[in-house]
């Protein structure tokens, strides 16, 4: 595994402590997206489909700070649109870090050089690189050509600067298994210290919906990968080895969705890093007054195909904690490629979806019109300008 003996041990210690604290729900990474705003149009993304007033907005230094202290989670996924455009960052990360918390800066790299300067290594801090198959696929996923090889020229430069530095990867149904155990084996020579894998989730204002992967094909697809690599041995992984194994459709697991609350311009996002179906302006009110039985793998439409890291992981970490011989015996063994698969969540008595994103958009406009109104009569940056 891609996670060093300092983070295992903490985190670990964290999840024992809730357990024996009897605590029902409880977060195991905050997810803080601080700008929605990018400089590259994924066809699979969801996240940047606002009007430019909301583009423009971003988290503050304060507001950042007080979401961490006030979720507790031991490990901060700082992701966006791109991060690296958010001018407070670098005061962000280390005020992160300060608390002895985990960092994992998601960025596409494009900026990455440039302002790798204003960062130091550190074991609370990690480069978390998005590269979604080797160069053809992965300029393909993200709709510019060239960002794979700066993104490999901008790993090799935090290597060599000593820092952690991982990759997030995100399959679609048009993956091909041989070339993944290829791109796995590429990144792992690079250096690389881990692999953050997921299949792509189904945003329903994503550009392209054709190549989202329902259940039995992302089982399929990891299975056909992990038998390449050994059962996942052969390449180190950031995740817990349960949900590598539920990935190829070896555990049946409900979703978590409050161990990865998320935070954004918009307060923090009901009820997971996902679906944003409405918000609470505390965690205290996001924990007490989201209905959460009412969503998840099951119990709606919206997450039927959903098998995403950020749903699943917590319930791995929690599986291995209560089981631990079970994960160990995955980590020697590998993740099983062959076999039946365990039985999967019922899908028939799923709740129907509601469509609110519009409301909600329109919602934060009207504070944003009323509390910032020089704002939002300011003339639009270009992505380029901004980037600069």
């Amino acid at each position: 595994m891609g996670i060093p003996l300092l983070q295992k041990l903490i985190v670990g210690s964290y999840v024992v402590r809730q357990q024996l604290a009897g605590r029902k729900r409880y977060p195991l990474v905050l997810m803080l997206e601080p700008l929605f705003r990018c400089n590259l149009a994924c066809a699979g993304c969801g996240k940047i489909d606002y009007p430019d007033e909301i583009l423009n907005q971003r988290v503050s230094f304060d507001a950042a700070m007080k979401a961490v202290d006030d979720c507790g989670a031991p490990v901060v996924s700082i992701a966006g649109g791109e991060p690296l455009l958010h001018k407070e960052l670098p005061q962000i990360v280390k005020g992160i870090i300060a608390r002895k918390k985990f960092v994992y800066l998601c960025t596409n790299a494009l900026l990455m050089e440039k302002r790798m300067k204003d960062y130091e290594p550190s074991p609370y801090f990690v480069w978390s690189v998005h590269l979604d198959g080797d160069k053809e696929d992965h300029d393909k996923s993200v709709c510019q050509q060239g960002t794979y090889d700066r993104a490999v020229a901008a790993i090799k430069m935090a290597k060599a600067k000593g820092f952690r530095c991982n990759i997030n990867c995100t399959l679609f149904n048009n993956a091909d298994p041989e070339r993944m155990a290829k791109f796995f084996d590429d990144v792992m020579a690079m250096g690389v210290d881990g692999i953050t894998v997921s299949p792509g989730y189904a945003y329903e204002r994503a550009p392209d919906q054709q190549h989202f992967l329902n259940r039995e094909k992302t089982k399929t697809l990891f299975r056909n990968i992990f038998k390449r690599g050994n059962g996942a041995k052969q390449w180190s992984f950031s995740q817990s080895g349960l949900f590598l194994d539920f990935l190829a459709g070896n555990q049946t697991y409900h979703c978590t969705p409050w161990g990865n609350p998320t935070y954004t311009v918009f307060g923090w996002q009901k009820p997971c890093y996902l679906l944003g179906e409405g918000y609470a302006k505390t965690y205290k009110e996001l924990m007490e007054s989201t209905n959460w039985d009412s969503y998840g793998v099951g119990n709606y439409e919206k997450c039927a195909d959903c098998m995403v890291h950020s749903g699943f992981e917590a319930t791995a970490v929690r599986d291995a904690v209560a089981h631990p011989l079970k994960a160990a015996v995955v980590a020697l063994r590998g993740v099983r490629t062959e076999g039946p698969m365990a039985p999967d969540v019922r899908l028939d008595q799923a709740r129907p979806a509601e469509y609110m994103f519009s409301r909600h958009v329109q919602a934060k406009l009207d504070e944003i019109r009323t509390t910032q109104p020089a704002a939002a009569k300011h003339t639009v940056t270009t992505n380029m300008a901004e980037a600069g």
